[in-house]
Formats: C-alpha cells, structure tokens, sequence
C-alpha cells in the first residue's frame, strides 16, 4: 500500500482501523464557523450532516472493521474540542468507537507527537500539522518497531479513555 488517500486505506483495512488525536486546535472549516453562529446539527436529517467520511467508516464497519479513535484533551478544552465533542456524534453513528483522555491523566504515559491512524497494526498513516492546525503532510510508516510503538501509545491511551457518551465537557 502506496497512497495516503483514507479511503484507499480504509477500504483495504481487514480487522482494526485506530487514529489517536493529540491537538487542541485544529484549522477552521465551514461546519465550525456555523456552530460558532449558534447553528446546530438537526440530527434527524442525515443527509444535511453525513459526509463521504462517515460512509467510508459505516461500510468499514458493515465489513467488521473495528474503528476505534481517542482523543487527548487539555481541560478546560478549547472552543475547537468543545464543537469536536458536539459533532461526535456523527462519529459514532458511522460506527466508531470514540474516547476522551484529559492531558492530565496521561502525565505517565508517552503519546506520539503526530496524530495518526493505524491500519490493521501494520501501517501508520501520521498526520503533519502547521502550528495554526492545517495539514501540512502525511505520510505512510510500516517499520515493525514504528508500528509497534503507536499501537502500544494508542492502546495506553486508549484504556485510560473516558467513553464519549461518558465524557463531560470541562
């Protein structure tokens, strides 16, 4: 596997896909500024908020990939994490599995820098970011040692997590 494309990766993905986030702040978008206006997702139409994401992670899950993300928070969160937490939502009716680490339960643990996926615990899929939070890259690793260690910072995360529906804004 050559392509960073998500949907080539997810769509070859046979058992787990997994994506730790780590920033507090991530670049503004469409979806965001509207929140910040007071509009908020009419959850009983579908089509107004289901993006080409969330069906790519439905059909994964409809094959029996088991998607899971975590996300470590600074508390009190930023307004950024505050919508994140809102729009979950739609998430987890994709069929993720999504949890919250506050920064300060995870003092003892060693996290990555990048963000990333994990496909199939073989191939890292890490996410550069500009300071502000826009992409500045992406990039494949599948150096068994590489691999291993995200697996094992994202699974260390990932039993400290707080479950989203148990999860309360701070």
């Amino acid at each position: 596997m050559t392509s960073t494309d998500f949907g080539d990766l997810i769509a070859a993905t046979t058992s787990t896909a997994v994506h730790l986030e780590t920033r507090d702040q991530y670049f503004s978008n469409p979806r965001l500024e509207a929140w910040r206006k007071g509009e908020r997702v009419d959850w009983d139409d579908r089509a107004s908020w289901w993006r080409p994401f969330h069906q790519q992670i439905a059909d994964a899950a409809a094959r029996g990939i088991t998607i899971r993300r975590a996300r470590v928070v600074s508390e009190p969160v930023t307004e950024y994490i505050r919508w994140e937490h809102y729009v979950t939502r739609a998430n987890v009716e994709a069929g993720e599995d999504v949890r919250w680490l506050p920064r300060n339960r995870a003092v003892d643990l060693l996290v990555p820098v990048n963000d990333f996926w994990i496909f199939d615990d073989r191939i890292v899929r890490v996410h550069h970011f500009s300071g502000p939070g826009h992409w500045s890259d992406k990039e494949l690793r599948m150096e068994p040692d590489l691999v291993k260690a995200h697996v094992e910072a994202f699974e260390n995360v990932w039993v400290r997590a707080i479950p989203h529906a148990e999860y309360e804004i701070v």
